[in-house]
């Protein structure tokens, strides 16, 4: 058994090696080798392009020679015996043989296959010819082949009425039509024929129709083929049989003609409507009195103004939920489908985008019914593709279906709004008011049949494409449970001229908006604008008040309305901004936690008001932010140099060429140094304009945030790709980017005021440090009799010294060993609100002038060198002036100290005048910091804030908002340094060179 199966191997071996030798043999010999001269192209043909005795060969790719006796066929693509040779073989394709037939016997039967006598002559194909009415008989019953064919005669009379069929090969019974009306199958006179049916001339069916189809946008008129074959007959036959199929049809043609109805013409729709009155005996259906029995549902009534009574009189009888065990967000919407002959063809769901001529994925194609998402898809399709997906139209009855509280499914009807509809030549459908609409029913998408006017085979002339359509669900008003009334379907045609279908498109769109009654939250911004309004004027005119007193003028002046307006701006301003942040969070809260459904986002219409008040938010509080600034870059700043000389020096006098001794000048290196930070915390903000952009860009983009403005139900911060993203909503993009910046601007303020300020850094309070250090006071008026003073005057009595005495200095006050800086002895206060008479200011303002004068006219200075030295001595002057003031040198120019009242504190305002004496308030809060960014810190927010919004809301860009709303904060920053530091080099004396 082991040699045996050693043997079986090796044979297995070896014929396996003969196998392979033999394979590659034959494929040396036999396979053909790749030439390099071969080569890969051939003429390109057409199959129309092949001869009468060519065909198409459908392999070779090419025109082929049929055989002898043969010609093409019909389709091209075989070949066919000519007239007068029966078929011997057929293999199919071109694979056929042919025989002539003898002279006796030229027919040839139907089939091909056989030669037979034709006694009623031949055909151009060589087939038997019959008479007409006859049917052409070839074989007997049991399939023998007759020697000579026959032409039976059809029995039309009483006890047959039958005719021969289309093919002419079967007697079948004639139309009942011409049976009921002529006791035959001949419609004669006076009776009349059309569509195949016979109607009686005695009858009170209208016989003057016209077979027009209307094309109302272009103002072209037209005989339909459609209609000229079909419209009498379906008309008739509906209203005198009651046949439904003919109705259906009727009805679809009335459709066809945008449900344009005139009384004295028999169109159409006025022999639908004609029938409709005509057969009210017959009832109606589902108790609907604009339904009659056997008809289509076109219409709601032919009288205007019953729309508003069937969209807003009775909810729908369903509920719908976002969240919850009975979540209910699925619009189930079903469509009973007819073809153009009126068939029925089935119910079918809208889902799949059945209505929705754009391409899309089946996801986003169905997110159309998903309940509260506002739905937007718009293309352009090309002429020739809608030739070539839509030959016939489709007729749609479109209904919501739904389930009531026993479980029981019914459906109700939705009605259409068509803007293409003429009543009276009027279209009153695109009219505004509701009162004014035509409702209907049935619809289609694209109708390229009534447009054909000679031929139903040919190419139409015009077509009607529905271009938008939109589907609209309104909430009822002041419900809790998410009741709706029934939805609307609002839908446009557009006819089109066919001249060139391969370079024509046509742009469609598909839509779904959800709607509520604004008018109660229009009514309660409005009473929420009116009284905050109120208070804003009450606001601006004691701002206004204030900054009269503090002027120091009791007159009623042009200026002083201009002040109140720009006043009453900021505070409208801060109206607006409260009443649209409230509304913008209302409806992002509201309306995405709700459960069941009890509001629903404006849509862009409503929007209009509220962007309205944005853009007038914005445009106020940019006013009261031009005025801070142009206020804080044209204040009074002196810095008084309290240091005095510490000896005399020796000093060569000029021109004398003497000796003489005059006193240590006091360096000016100190008050260049407190200059320049004052110019330096000029623009220092509370917060980070760049982390404040970056953060809240971060959160939308980024996280997500953005994605809760998206006029949908869901409340996820992501979206996933595949899934239909709805449109954003200008007053959630608003809410949301609104709510950001002003959380993360408020976290920056918190903590720069608990932590930073705390233990990093205090520039407003180290600049008040500094000032005491260098022994140098800050006399600033922001107004002409009003001002703030920081009490910089050094507790050593000198601050130009060395490091070890400078450090010995500090030491000895952190060990309380020297008096405390405030300016009155023992205690601290350094920073006041001061209120100065008018003797006062006039003084300085004599002083002033000289430091200023350097900007008048050259011909009144004598020389350069000599304004510097005006200057220099106008400085001094001024110096030792507020110095002495300070000190009470100046008893009819005296102040006092004293503390504001909280009133005053809460109204911002002083209620004593400074007649004799000036007034110096105890400022614990550094309230000289208004003068600057850092004491300007929600107006600088909010119009940043706004500024970002309006970028947004104009764009819908979020990443370009940003970066705008960053660029002019570094525009404005920088004016505010430029403007500001030249300011402050002329108030001061201090070269500008030396401001950083």
């Amino acid at each position: 058994m082991a040699t045996g199966g050693r043997g079986a191997v090796v044979a297995m071996a070896a014929r396996s090696t003969l196998s392979s030798a033999s394979v590659t043999l034959f494929v040396l010999l036999v396979l053909p080798r790749v030439s390099e001269a071969q080569t890969f192209f051939f003429p390109f043909r057409q199959p129309e392009t092949c001869g009468h005795n060519q065909y198409f060969d459908i392999s070779a790719l090419s025109c082929v020679a049929c055989g002898s006796n043969q010609r093409q066929d019909a389709r091209g693509t075989s070949c066919v015996c000519l007239p007068g040779f029966q078929m011997i073989s057929n293999n199919g394709g071109p694979d056929i043989t042919c025989k002539k037939c003898p002279e006796h016997m030229k027919g040839v039967t139907e089939d091909g296959w056989n030669c037979i006598s034709c006694p009623g002559g031949l055909t151009a194909e060589g087939k038997c010819h019959c008479p007409t009415g006859h049917i052409l008989v070839e074989r007997n019953v049991n399939g023998t082949l007759l020697s000579q064919a026959t032409c039976e005669l059809c029995d039309e009379s009483e006890d047959s009425f039958t005719v021969a069929n289309a093919l002419g090969n079967r007697c079948v019974r004639c139309e009942p039509a011409f049976i009921n009306t002529s006791k035959s199958c001949a419609c004669s006179e006076p009776n009349i024929l059309t569509g195949g049916l016979c109607l009686s001339s005695t009858g009170n069916f209208p016989l003057r129709m016209i077979s027009t189809a209307r094309y109302g946008e272009l103002g072209i008129s037209f005989t339909s083929e459609w209609f000229a074959k079909y419209l009498q007959s379906s008309a008739a036959a509906c209203w005198v049989y009651g046949n439904l199929t003919s109705c259906q049809a009727l009805g679809n043609m009335c459709v066809m003609n945008m449900n344009y109805y005139d009384s004295s013409t028999f169109d159409a729709c006025g022999l639908f409507q004609v029938i409709f009155e005509n057969t009210a005996a017959l009832g109606t259906v589902h108790s609907v009195s604009f339904w009659r029995q056997n008809l289509p549902w076109l219409f709601y009534g032919d009288q205007l103004g019953l729309a508003p009574q069937i969209l807003s009189t009775t909810p729908l009888p369903t509920n719908f939920s976002f969240k919850g065990e009975n979540q209910s967000t699925k619009l189930k919407f079903v469509a009973a489908s007819y073809d153009a002959r009126g068939n029925f063809l089935k119910w079918q769901t809208l889902e799949g985008g059945i209505l929705q001529l754009c391409p899309d994925t089946e996801m986003r194609l169905n997110a159309a019914y998903s309940f509260g998402t506002t739905y937007q898809q718009s293309c352009e399709i090309p002429v020739s593709k809608i030739l070539t997906d839509f030959p016939t139209p489709t007729f749609y009855d479109v209904y919501l279906e739904y389930t009531d509280e026993n479980q029981h499914q019914y459906i109700w009807a939705v009605p259409v709004l068509n803007l293409n509809l003429q009543h009276k030549k009027m279209f009153v459908n695109k009219d505004s008011s509701s009162g004014k609409w035509l409702l209907t029913r049935r619809i289609f998408l694209v109708d390229t049949l009534s447009g054909r006017e000679n031929d139903l085979g040919s190419q139409p002339r015009l077509i009607r494409v529905a271009t938008q359509i939109s589907l609209s669900i309104h909430l009822v008003p002041n419900t809790k449970n998410g009741n709706i009334y029934p939805p609307l379907i609002t839908i446009a045609y557009r006819d089109i001229d066919i001249k060139d279908p391969s370079s024509q498109s046509v742009k469609v769109s598909f839509s779904v908006t959800y709607e509520m009654d604004q008018g109660e939250a229009h009514v309660q911004t409005d009473i929420a604008l009116g009284v905050l309004g109120g208070l804003a004027v009450l606001s601006s005119l004691l701002k206004t008040a204030g900054w009269k007193r503090r002027i120091g003028s009791p007159m009623i002046d042009l200026q002083t309305v201009a002040k109140f307006l720009v006043y009453y701006a900021g505070d409208l301003a801060n109206v607006f901004f409260i009443i649209t942040v409230g509304t913008g969070l209302y409806w992002l809260i509201f309306f995405k936690a709700q459960k069941s459904v009890s509001v629903l986002l404006p849509v862009p219409v409503q929007e209009k008001r509220f962007v309205t008040y944005v853009g007038c938010g914005f445009a106020l509080k940019a006013l009261q932010f031009l005025h801070k600034l142009i206020s804080q870059i044209t204040i009074d700043i002196f810095f008084i140099d309290w240091e005095r000389p510490k000896g005399k020096v020796l000093k060569a006098v000029e021109g004398e060429g003497g000796v003489r001794s005059a006193t240590v000048p006091v360096s000016i290196w100190r008050t260049y140094f407190v200059a320049n930070e004052w110019n330096e915390i000029q623009t220092v903000r509370k917060i980070n304009p760049l982390f404040q952009v970056l953060t809240v860009l971060f959160l939308l983009e980024v996280v997500g945030f953005k994605n809760l403005a998206l006029m949908d139900s869901s409340s996820s911060l992501s979206r996933s790709p595949p899934s239909y993203i709805a449109p954003y909503s200008r007053i959630l993009r608003y809410a949301v980017s609104s709510a950001l910046w002003l959380v993360i601007g408020l976290i920056q303020i918190v903590f720069f005021a608990v932590f930073y300020e705390r233990f990093i850094e205090d520039k407003i309070r180290q600049f008040v440090d500094l000032c005491c250090m260098s022994n140098i006071s800050v006399f600033l008026l922001s107004h002409r009799c009003f001002g703030y003073y920081i009490h910089g005057r050094s507790v050593h009595g000198h601050a130009d010294t060395n490091m070890e005495e400078m450090n010995m200095n500090l030491k000895r006050e952190a060990e309380n060993l020297c008096s405390q800086r405030g300016l009155v002895p023992n205690t601290d206060g350094q920073t006041f609100q001061i209120a100065i008479s008018s003797q006062m200011r006039q003084h300085y303002d004599r002083i002033h002038e000289t430091l200023t004068r350097k900007n008048g006219p050259a011909r009144l200075l004598s020389s350069s060198g000599s304004t510097f030295e005006q200057s220099v001595k106008a400085y001094h002057t001024m110096n030792k002036f507020l110095g002495s003031f300070i000190d009470h040198v100046h008893k009819e120019m005296d102040y006092f100290i004293k503390d504001k009242l909280l009133l005053e504190r809460i109204l911002g305002m002083e209620f004593m005048e400074p007649m004799e004496k000036s007034i110096f308030y105890n400022d614990e809060g550094y309230s000289f910091s208004s003068v600057l960014y850092y004491g300007n810190e929600a107006t600088l927010l909010i119009y940043d804030l706004m500024f970002f919004c309006v970028v947004d809301l104009a764009c819908q860009n979020f990443i370009l908002a940003a970066f705008l709303t960053y660029l002019q904060q570094e525009i404005f920053r920088f004016i505010r340094n430029a403007v500001g530091q030249k300011n402050l080099a002329s108030k001061t004396l201090v070269d500008q060179r030396f401001l950083i």
